[in-house]
């Protein structure tokens, strides 16, 4: 995957997560913003890391943790 192009997702997913930070739903706000950092986390793991062509444990890993945080973050919430 394109540097460029990761960095322009990473832009879009935070310049979403900004927006739905003031969105007047909380319920489906959250659940957008878990799924956002979990893009991000995608992107940067893949993107900028490019773990994706290396060991699978190490990308598995760091996957599987920033989708603990995320279900962590959003079920911990009231």
């Amino acid at each position: 995957m394109n540097t460029f192009l990761c960095w322009l997702g990473l832009v879009v997913l935070s310049l979403l997560s900004l927006w739905l930070v003031t969105a007047p739903v909380a319920s489906w706000a959250a659940l957008a913003l878990s799924a956002a950092a979990l893009g991000k986390a995608w992107l940067i793991v893949d993107g900028f890391m490019e773990l994706r062509h290396g060991p699978r444990l190490w990308r598995a890993s760091l996957l599987a943790w920033s989708l603990c945080m995320a279900s962590a973050l959003y079920f911990g919430t009231p």
